[in-house]
């Protein structure tokens, strides 16, 4: 009788099929590629490519105030239509680690400029600049007024700046920069142009300091527009205050009426027979201050004037001034512009 054999039943062979798996796997590897690609593209074209078209005119002025995070900032680009996506923008800004280094301002994004421009631009502080002019022999009191009048600036002058410290030129700004620091520019600017001057002015002026000097100057300033007779009008004064004699100044008994503001009218016999200290027809030597703030011409022309022996000066009619050493000569300088005034 045959015996049964004993152990495990033997299982059939299986073959490992793990192929589809395989391809599975390259297939996603494959999507996620192409997607990374697109996504890459995009992203590239985003950063790089044209921008939006301004809205009006080539260029879009966007103001970014300060304390303004990177996603603030992107919005208001947004907003403003010169990205084409806050979320982009800003996601693009922390992996170029541009956003940190964004500057407040205002900004003039030219049309269809690119994201990466843009970043590069506020990274840079390429900010829009603007500029106030303060003409020569302009009161403080009409610097404030016209501080105060510009829309670009901001705050208030508490203040009126003594006059004469204050030097006339042409003040570059950004944005909403306050109209102190306007003013505290100007300040620096008049001390680091007086003080070497000052050092090497003339040494025989009957001048005894520095604010004697600007006193003369806006003196000289508010006589004579020309800024070729700047000179000459510097040497009659500075000739009439070695011989003691009065300076006789019409802009400084206006600055005694009106405080530096334009009188409107001539100067009546009254307030030139009246004893103030501005009236330079009845004081002797020079005013209690400046009557305005000189420009540099006629602060150089008062710290160095050219030797003359001119004591008179008056309006020769056609814009300038006949100048004259004797009262004789001046007399008939006056008789000339008499003249003129009554259209002879």
């Amino acid at each position: 009788m045959a015996k049964a054999k004993t152990g495990r039943a033997r299982q059939p062979i299986r073959k490992k099929s793990g192929g589809g798996g395989f391809v599975a796997v390259l297939l996603l590897l494959t999507i996620l590629a192409g997607a990374g690609a697109l996504i890459w593209q995009e992203g590239e074209r985003f950063l790089f490519g044209a921008g939006p078209v301004a809205r009006e005119g080539d260029a879009t002025l966007v103001f970014i105030p300060r304390g303004s995070g990177a996603g603030a900032i992107a919005r208001q680009l947004s907003e403003a239509g010169v990205i084409r996506s806050a979320p982009l923008f800003r996601l693009a800004a922390r992996a170029l680690r541009a956003d940190y280094r964004f500057k407040a301002g205002e900004y003039r994004i030219a049309s269809g400029e690119s994201a990466k421009s843009i970043m590069d631009r506020l990274a840079r502080g390429d900010v829009v600049t603007w500029s106030i002019t303060i003409p020569e022999g302009l009161p403080s009191v009409l610097i404030v007024e016209k501080l105060l009048a510009d829309p670009i600036l901001t705050g208030e002058i508490a203040k009126v700046p003594d006059e004469g410290s204050l030097l006339p030129d042409t003040y570059a700004f950004a944005r909403g920069e306050a109209r102190t620091a306007i003013l505290d520019r100007m300040r620096e600017a008049h001390a680091d142009f007086i003080e070497p001057l000052w050092e090497k002015r003339a040494r025989d002026l009957p001048l005894k300091s520095m604010e004697e000097a600007l006193i003369l100057a806006s003196i000289v300033e508010k006589e004579t527009g020309l800024a070729k007779e700047r000179p000459l009008v510097a040497s009659v004064f500075v000739n009439r205050l070695r011989k003691g004699m009065r300076l006789e100044s019409d802009p400084t008994i206006i600055y005694g009426i009106s405080g530096g503001r334009p009188l409107g009218r001539g100067i009546r016999r009254s307030e030139l027979d009246a004893r103030t200290p501005y009236n330079t027809y009845q004081i002797d030597g020079l005013p209690p201050s400046p009557i305005a703030n000189p420009g540099r011409e006629a602060i150089v022309a008062v710290l160095n004037p050219p030797a003359s022996d001119y004591l008179f000066f008056v309006a020769d009619g056609t814009g300038g001034h006949a100048f004259a050493a004797t009262y004789e000569e001046h007399e008939k300088n006056v008789a000339k512009w008499r003249a003129i005034e009554r259209g002879e």
